[in-house]
């Protein structure tokens, strides 16, 4: 297992975001090799770590639809 430290880290929320506060994640791209993860209304909770090219898959399936609506 693979420390990352998040300290300095800055945090941008998804574009896919609701303005209500609701269902939010943000993203660090603070890293090159990993992609942090965390619930927009928990800043200090847990934060799930992606590999960026896993996390650039990812992201790439979503836009073309392959999980549904």
């Amino acid at each position: 297992m693979r420390i990352v430290d998040l300290s300095a880290a800055s945090w941008r929320k998804s574009s896919r975001s609701n303005q209500d506060g609701g269902a939010c994640i943000e993203v660090s791209d603070d890293f090159d090799a990993v992609v942090p993860v965390r619930d927009s209304k928990r800043v200090n909770g847990p934060v799930i770590v992606f590999a960026s090219d896993g996390w650039a898959s990812f992201v790439t399936a979503l836009k073309r639809g392959d999980f549904g609506a």
